[in-house]
C-alpha cells in the first residue's frame, strides 16, 4: 500500500523552523501542521513564538489556536488530529508539512504506539502532581523508578508531565511504560517521511535564544504572562501555565523574584530545553537530514532539491 508523503521539520527553538516551513509550503504547494504543544493555546502568542498572520503569507496553518488556556491537550489528541489533517491535506493534492519542536508529538505521529490510547486518569494526575508540588520532582521520579527503572532513566525528573504519564500508563494498564516505548522501536512509520532537522553551533544557538527572549520581553511577554497568571491563579497544574516563558514569570508576579531574575531564568530554561530537543531528535530519529541555515543559509537550496527529488520518487 502506497504511503502518504509528508515533510517534517524538527529542531530546537530559534533555528528558523517556521521560516523554512513557509518557504517549503510556497515552493511545494504545502499546508503546515504545527507540532508544538504550546501553540495550540489561544492568546498565548509571544512566549510560544507563534507564527503571525503576516508571516503565514496565506499558507494554511493547522492545530494552532485550537484550545482555551484552561484545557488540556494530550499526545493522543495530537496524534489523532494531526493524522486527520494529513489525510485532508493529501486529499486536496497538497503537501503536509509538520513543523515543531515537541519531540513526543512528532514521534507519536510517525510511530504511533498503544500507550497513546490509554485514557487520562485526572484524579491520579492531580494526586501525582501534588506529590511533585509538595515533596519535589525527584520524589515523584523515584516512584516511577521503583516500578519502571528503564523508563525513569530516559525521563528527566523535572519533566513532571512525562513522569506522571509514565506512572499513569503503568497504574491504568499494569504494563510498563518502557514496554510501550520498545513497541515503537519495532514499528515502521505510517507515512513516507522526509525529515529535516535544523540546528546550529551551540554557542550561536544560545546567543539567538537569549536575543529572542529579550525581543519577546519588548514585544509584551510580561503582560501576556500576567494575563495568564491572573486567569489561572494558583492552578499551576493547568497545562498552559507550565510553558517556558510563563512559569518563570509567575515567580515575579508572586514577588518571589525580581523581573531581571525571572527573565534570566526564562533564558536559562529555554537554553536547557533546546539542548534536550537536540538530544531527543538525534537519539530518536536516525534518518534526519540536518541543516544549519543560521551559519549556512545557502544550504536551503540543498533542502529544496532533496525534497523535490523525494516528492517525485513514487517508488515507495
Amino acid at each position: 500500500m502506497k504511503k502518504d508523503k509528508i515533510v517534517v521539520i524538527v529542531g530546537p527553538t530559534a533555528v528558523g523552523k517556521t521560516a523554512l516551513s513557509i518557504q517549503l509550503a510556497e515552493k511545494f504547494k504545502g499546508e503546515i501542521i504545527s507540532g508544538d504543544s504550546m501553540q495550540i493555546y489561544k492568546d498565548l502568542d509571544i512566549a510560544t513564538a507563534k507564527v503571525t498572520p503576516a508571516e503565514m503569507k496565506g499558507i494554511p496553518h493547522h492545530l494552532i489556536d485550537i484550545k482555551e488556556i484552561e484545557e488540556d491537550y494530550s499526545v493522543s489528541d495530537f496524534q489523532s488530529e494531526a493524522s486527520q489533517k494529513i489525510k485532508e491535506i493529501t486529499n486536496r493534492g497538497h503537501l503536509p508539512i509538520i513543523v515543531g519542536g515537541t519531540g513526543l508529538y512528532i514521534e507519536s505521529l510517525l510511530y504511533p504506539v498503544s500507550h497513546a490510547q490509554v485514557e487520562a486518569n485526572e484524579e491520579l494526575r492531580i494526586e501525582l502532581g501534588k506529590i511533585a508540588n509538595d515533596m519535589g520532582n525527584k520524589k515523584l521520579w523515584n516512584r516511577l523508578n521503583k516500578v519502571d527503572p528503564e523508563a525513569a532513566q530516559k525521563i528527566h525528573p523535572n519533566n513532571v508531565r512525562r513522569v506522571i504519564r509514565a506512572i499513569e500508563v503503568y497504574e491504568e494498564t499494569g504494563q510498563l511504560f518502557s514496554d510501550f516505548q520498545n513497541e515503537r522501536n519495532k514499528k515502521e512509520s505510517d507515512y513516507d517521511v522526509f525529515l529535516v532537522g535544523l540546528n546550529t553551533e551551540r554557542e550561536r544557538l544560545y546567543e539567538r535564544i537569549n536575543q529572542r527572549v529579550d525581543e519577546m520581553a519588548k514585544a509584551g511577554l510580561i503582560e501576556e504572562a500576567q494575563r495568564l497568571w491572573e486567569k489561572v491563579g494558583p492552578r499551576l497544574n493547568v497545562q498552559s501555565a507550565r510553558g517556558i516563558g510563563y512559569k518563570e514569570l509567575f515567580d515575579y508576579f508572586n514577588q518571589e523574584s525580581s523581573l531581571e531574575e525571572a527573565i534570566d531564568t526564562v533564558k536559562q530554561n529555554s537554553r536547557r530545553y533546546a539542548k534536550r530537543q537536540i538530544t531527543w531528535f538525534k537519539n530518536r530519529f536516525d534518518q534526519v537530514r540536518w541543516y544549519d541555515l543560521v551559519e549556512h543559509p545557502q544550504t536551503i537550496e540543498n533542502s529544496f532539491q532533496e525534497i523535490g527529488e523525494f516528492l517525485q520518487d513514487d517508488r515507495n
